[in-house]
């Protein structure tokens, strides 16, 4: 296991270039997306930081993502693809091509039947219609919360079925792939910042808060978690090496405010 996770206080002095972000009770509250979590976005926005949001949310809520908030593009469905707003054209790259998302649909759809039929409670997540690659199984958004023993259970349906799945604070996200939120990241960095993410571990920062950001913890040197990332902690072989003081999107503003006193 990595080292414990240390207060923000101790963050080090280094001028970040860019902030990549997870949404749901990061920067958000209870699924609800404050005012000051959303300033936070556009001081690092208009201090020059590239801000990625990095999301299990599906392709529907991307497009708007890329295009209203005051980001440098979005990674969605845990690392299935990225979009960019710029220059008024929307530019989408995926991580398998359009025959093999078309494919892995009809997996994914016998995976939604076995976690309907065997888990009680569980649900299919409300926003799933507007998904490309994934399949979203609520245990905490509008159902439930359930008992860690029916997420557990969820994890081994799709594991059954060859997928790949990941806990978020609300859903079990499973997939085809071999692809994950860090692996779309590097190639965001190549592809659109213009860097190696690996040349650059101090500059960057990573904000999350479940499981399913234990890659991003792993990878950033810079990473950062908010205040609720104590209830998963046991669940973590490789914490972040940063804590907010505060949850949820209070936390975010903490960590955004820590990164521009430093850049100040």
């Amino acid at each position: 296991m990595s080292n414990s996770m240390r207060p923000l206080s101790e963050f080090p002095n280094s001028k970040i270039r860019a902030v990549f972000s997870d949404i749901d009770d990061t920067i958000t509250d209870e699924g609800q997306l404050h005012p000051e979590a959303y300033e936070a976005l556009w001081k690092l926005h208009r201090a020059g930081i590239a801000v990625v949001p990095v999301t299990g949310r599906p392709a529907g809520w991307c497009e708007m993502i890329a295009r209203f908030w005051p980001v440098a593009g979005v990674i969605g469905e845990n690392g299935g693809f990225y979009f960019r707003y710029a220059e008024r054209r929307m530019q989408r790259h995926f991580a398998i091509p359009d025959a093999e998302i078309t494919s892995n649909r009809q997996k994914l759809d016998k995976i939604r039947e076995a976690c309907l039929k065997e888990v009680p409670g569980c649900a299919v997540a409300s926003d799933q219609f507007s998904r490309l690659l994934d399949l979203a199984i609520d245990f905490a958004e509008d159902v439930g919360p359930l008992p860690e023993t029916s997420i557990d259970q969820i994890v081994r349906i799709f594991e059954r079925h060859g997928a790949v799945a990941k806990v978020s604070s609300i859903h079990v996200n499973g997939w085809f792939g071999t692809y994950d939120k860090l692996s779309m990241c590097k190639v965001f960095c190549e592809r659109e910042l213009k860097f190696e993410l690996s040349d650059q571990l101090d500059h960057v920062v990573f904000c999350g808060d479940s499981p399913n950001d234990e890659p991003m913890f792993e990878a950033f040197r810079l990473g950062c978690a908010v205040a609720n990332i104590q209830r998963f902690a046991h669940r973590l072989q490789h914490r972040p090496a940063f804590i907010a003081s505060r949850e949820g999107g209070h936390g975010f503003v903490e960590i955004a405010e820590t990164i521009l006193r430093h850049r100040r």
